[in-house]
């Protein structure tokens, strides 16, 4: 299919399109990480890990971009699993650090491995410019000043 041939009618919007990719790669990976006990849910939380290991729950809260609650459930799940060990810090009591297991460096690159199947599928369905142009309007989008503050008018 050419990306010129595609209708985009007054329905269209770009949050429906970015929802709909959304829960099929959570499906994708759902299926996908389940012999390893990992959830779509926890995914996201290991990548951040892989990327930065030994920071604190709270800096993986502020990268990740959700609510404490939901890192703590994650961590717990991902913990409880053998991936990460958590620990308190000496100078705040308050506060984890996160560091990853050696069970957790085993399965880094079939983790991975699985990242790029994805990857590979998407490449399926548009070329590497169209790619290219999606990953940087939506990161425009997501670094823009509003999205980053979380300011919305009313």
């Amino acid at each position: 299919m050419n990306i010129n041939d595609i209708e985009i009618t007054d329905c269209d919007s770009i949050g429906r399109y970015v929802a709909e990719i959304y829960r099929t790669q959570i499906m994708f990976y759902s299926k996908k990480f389940a012999k390893f006990n990992i959830g779509a849910g926890q995914y996201l939380f290991l990548l951040f890990l892989y990327r930065n290991d030994n920071i604190t729950q709270e800096q993986l809260t502020d990268e990740v971009r959700v609510d404490k609650g939901t890192t703590a459930r994650a961590i717990k799940k991902l913990e409880e699993e053998g991936y990460v060990i958590r620990t308190r810090k000496e100078d705040d009591k308050r506060s984890y650090n996160l560091r990853l297991t050696k069970k957790a460096h085993d399965i880094e690159n079939e983790f991975f491995h699985v990242l790029n199947d994805w990857k590979e599928l998407i490449s399926k369905t548009i070329t590497k410019e169209e790619s290219d142009i999606t990953l940087k309007v939506l990161k425009k989008i997501v670094l823009s000043d509003w999205f980053m503050k979380g300011e919305f008018e009313e």
